[in-house]
């Protein structure tokens, strides 16, 4: 796929960002990392972006943040999902395949493929 930058849909940052944290705490640079990475470089979150986000997830109970030190011994705030926020994230997940499969559905449709 050659998209230089792909724009998020309603709902999907949320889910990326519980994602990112399903493999442990990470801090804000590193959760955009692994969504860089895991979207083969198409999903690109900027900063402005992000911080807003986790600040919405963690009022609503979703994640908790302690600080620490980043990898190269820097203060960073390192963010984690919550019991709740790991309920929702499965809640998400669900959604997002049940979305998707049809989305491709409709895609996929031939012109006299309806019965």
């Amino acid at each position: 796929m050659n998209i230089a930058r792909l724009e998020f849909f309603r709902g999907t940052l949320d889910v990326l960002i519980l994602k990112a944290l399903a493999f442990g705490p990470l801090h804000a640079y590193a959760i955009t990392d692994l969504i860089r990475r895991h979207s083969d470089h198409v999903l690109l979150l900027q900063e402005g972006t992000l911080y807003p986000a986790v600040g919405r997830l963690e009022s609503k109970g979703l994640l908790a943040a302690t600080w620490g030190l980043s990898e190269n011994n820097r203060k960073a705030k390192f963010y984690r999902l919550t019991l709740e926020g790991r309920r929702q994230l499965r809640h998400e997940v669900k959604t997002w395949k049940a979305y998707a499969s049809a989305v491709a559905k409709v895609l996929g449709a031939r012109r006299n493929s309806v019965s």
